[in-house]
């Protein structure tokens, strides 16, 4: 009877652990008690759902919960690269790539590209996101690369399904976005937010005694900056391998330039996509719709990919592995480290 009635609790435990990571990912509550609404929704204590988050904090699970930027819509250039490099100069290689500030992302793939990073620059850079990705090809000696920069966007909303609840397909909502003259207050809160909360009950008492604002004035602008689509969203983002989600597949296609738009909406409207975007063709990379699909095997992630293609019109489609992954952070927003870099580097130029 005991062990029924400790299995039972495990998987209650377990169930709400899988409903608040789901949540956090999604709409995290912008209120002074954020752990306070979850907790109500959820029929648990505050200190449970902060004792659960702490947990899974420490395991790594959750990589980092804050505001996530529009780096474009800050006025900072940027595109996905691809670098050819000898396997014998990987390591030096991505160690040059990843000390720019501008680096967020770089991954090993499956491709003769095996280098794939994302790049960048700052809205006052003086050496430009082009000569930026010409040094570094310089630097790491590359024997050729691509420039990905994206043409549309169709996605980019990282929920991994905790649950298992969630529908194969959902609707991508097209948002406009009002436009807004920043002011160094709006300078000032996003140089705070971009970084890690600490789960404790208030987590952003902090920030606001250091902006001299109040709670409501501290909600308004992060609407503002929302409302603007400068902040796409404040939530949460899981370490996919740690939550489970193993086989992750960066798939490339091939399809018709006049029929992009409609093909990418369709590509985008599959749940298990977290990223869908539209980029040039060259000679050298015939794909132009790109799409990361999240599975917990490769098996699974396999099995999204050929329903997908059953609707996606395409000439060829090609999923990348990643083998390893270097870097994965947020860019630091307003910082001196972009310009210090290029002070070291312009001479390479």
């Amino acid at each position: 009877m005991d062990t029924i009635l400790l299995f039972n609790k495990n998987e209650k435990s377990c169930t709400m652990k899988q409903e608040i990571l789901s949540r956090i990912q999604k709409k995290f509550p912008l209120v002074a008690k954020p752990f306070e609404v979850i907790a109500q929704e959820l029929g648990l204590s505050e200190a449970e759902v902060l004792e659960i988050l702490n947990n899974e904090k420490k395991e790594n699970i959750i990589r980092q919960t804050s505001a996530i930027f529009d780096t474009k819509r800050l006025g900072y250039k940027s595109s996905l690269v691809a670098f050819k490099i000898a396997p014998e100069r990987i390591d030096e290689a991505v160690e040059i790539i990843n000390a720019h500030p501008g680096v967020s992302h770089n991954y090993e793939r499956n491709h003769d590209f095996n280098i794939w990073f994302t790049m960048a620059v700052a809205p006052d850079s003086q050496l430009g996101l082009e000569k930026t990705i010409e040094i570094l090809a310089k630097l790491t000696e590359a024997e050729d690369y691509i420039m990905l920069p994206t043409l549309k966007l169709f996605k980019i909303n990282v929920k991994l399904n905790t649950t298992g609840k969630d529908e194969k397909k959902e609707k991508v909502k097209k948002v406009v976005h009002k436009e807004i003259e920043l002011t160094p207050l709006h300078h000032a809160l996003i140089r705070k937010v971009q970084y890690d909360i600490d789960f404790v009950s208030e987590p952003f008492a902090d920030t606001i005694k250091e902006l001299n604002i109040s709670y409501e004035r501290f909600f308004e602008i992060l609407q503002e900056l929302q409302d603007a689509g400068i902040m796409r969203r404040f939530a949460s983002i899981l370490n996919h391998r740690k939550a489970g989600f193993n086989a992750n597949a960066m798939v490339v296609w091939d399809v018709d330039e006049t029929r992009g738009e409609a093909i990418g909406e369709k590509a985008a409207a599959f749940s298990a996509v977290s990223h869908c975007y539209l980029r040039p063709k060259y000679t050298n990379w015939p794909y132009n719709l790109f799409t990361m699909v999240h599975g917990k095997t490769t098996e699974e992630t396999n099995g999204i990919i050929e329903e997908m293609a059953k609707e996606i019109e395409s000439h060829a489609h090609m999923p990348l592995y990643s083998s390893r992954e270097f870097k994965k952070v947020r860019i630091e927003y307003f910082t001196p480290r972009f310009e210090a870099w290029e002070s070291e580097h312009s001479s390479v130029a």
